[in-house]
């Protein structure tokens, strides 16, 4: 896969992108990560890429111009067409469910803004769709895109040792991930429940499967579907 990130701050993500199943994914392969700054693209001499909004308003709003430029730009760096997102509050809730559909795109382009948001005509003139991470605002796309990028790359082949681990993650089913225990057997008086210790794989399964229906039931019931009735 590869995934173009259009950013007006490609350093914020130099760190996130350096370490673990990020980093190995990088170097194995699985995925390319190419960073491209929307300021590169500003045609004064002030590298300006916002203004104020038409009809007045509090903030500045990002121009079409260097968002169309860039994007046109990076759209010819691989003959791959891309699915365009746009990082905003008015998009689609990101989710599990999402994660695993893009992680079937062969390209992503994640677009990230500042300030009060997009010039509607990048949205309608792009033709990209929107995801937001959350009912809640952040100063800028960055963050959300590094979000999307590590739910999404981690679900690829070759991504983890255990290529079945992502099957039991949470949401993965529907439901809360059920509880995990490693050594020691006993911690602090605190002992790990004897039927992961009986080798009964059958009833390991049933039981992990009865506990993340109650975890679920509890913290988060509106996940809960069919799976009421188990």
């Amino acid at each position: 896969m590869r995934i173009d990130i259009l950013t007006l701050f490609p350093e914020m993500f130099e760190s996130p992108l350096s370490h673990s199943i990020l980093k190995r994914t990088q170097e194995t392969g699985i995925v390319d990560i190419v960073l491209t700054n929307i300021r590169d693209f500003a045609t004064d001499n002030y590298r300006k890429v916002d203004d104020k909004p038409y009809g007045g308003g509090p903030g500045m709003v990002m121009m079409p111009g260097p968002v169309f430029d860039c994007f046109e730009y990076v759209e010819k760096l691989s003959p791959e067409k891309g699915r365009v997102i746009l990082l905003t509050p008015q998009g689609q809730k990101f989710n599990q469910a999402k994660s695993v559909e893009l992680s079937a795109e062969k390209r992503l382009v994640l677009i990230a803004g500042k300030y009060e948001g997009f010039d509607e005509r990048i949205r309608t003139g792009l033709g990209a769709e929107q995801i937001s991470i959350g009912d809640y605002v952040l100063s800028g796309g960055e963050l959300a895109a590094m979000i999307i990028i590590d739910a999404v790359v981690r679900l690829l082949a070759g991504a983890l040792g255990d290529e079945d681990s992502p099957k039991d993650d949470s949401f993965s089913a529907g439901l809360l991930e059920y509880p995990q225990y490693t050594r020691p057997e006993v911690f602090r008086g605190m002992k790990v429940p004897d039927i992961l210790l009986s080798g009964d794989h059958g009833k390991i399964a049933q039981w992990r499967r009865r506990q993340a229906i109650e975890r679920t039931k509890k913290w988060r019931p509106d996940l809960l579907g069919d799976n009421k009735k188990e």
